[in-house]
């Protein structure tokens, strides 16, 4: 609520709210041997709080655009491959992902009538603090054709991704995913 009171209060509107929380647990852990406070803390921070901040914004942007037609914003939902891909090492990180990628398709859902699109950006493997630990064992993926364009993702192409959707190149493609993760998705043989 401080977030939306203080937006109000210094720029008077909201066009464009980006969900970009991500934690990852602070130990990997087997699902077998993961613990409570690890989920509660993930899915909080990761799923609760974007949630429950869409919400927020959601209500201000239907106010602003009930005020004037003409009004134009966006709702961005930065999830992750996990919430596609299981890693068991990892189960409380992937559920609070595919939790919002559900959020992303039930907030377009709910939006559409008042044409407030909502998308999700679907990062894969990105050269962040995040993934420092991991990079020895991601460069020898890459490196072995994990990826179809086979480097690294930056945090630069995520906010590039972002800023065609928040600029409305997409504004008819409500609950759609986009892919920012250098063809991971793609199945092949």
């Amino acid at each position: 609520q401080r977030l939306i009171d203080e937006t109000r209060r210094r720029f008077g509107r909201l066009n464009v709210l980006v969900n970009n929380a991500g934690v990852a647990p602070k130990v990997r852990a087997d699902i077998l041997d993961a613990t409570e406070e690890s989920f509660d803390r993930l899915i909080s921070i990761n799923l609760k709080g974007p949630y429950f901040l869409t919400q927020l914004a959601a209500r201000w942007m239907i106010e602003q655009k009930k005020a004037d037609s003409a009004f134009s914003g966006c709702i961005i939902n930065i999830s992750s491959i996990s919430a596609t891909v299981a890693s068991t090492s990892r189960g409380d990180y992937c559920i609070s992902k595919a939790g919002i990628s559900m959020a992303t398709a039930l907030w377009a859902a709910r939006l559409g009538e008042f044409d407030i699109p909502v998308y999700e950006i679907r990062p894969g493997i990105i050269a962040t603090d995040m993934t420092a630990a991991v990079r020895e064992k991601y460069d020898k993926l890459i490196a072995e054709g994990l990826l179809i364009q086979g480097r690294w993702g930056l945090p630069e192409d995520v906010g590039r991704a972002a800023a065609a959707l928040a600029r409305g190149d997409f504004a008819y493609s409500t609950g759609t995913v986009i892919h920012v993760d250098g063809g991971f998705h793609v199945q092949r043989l």
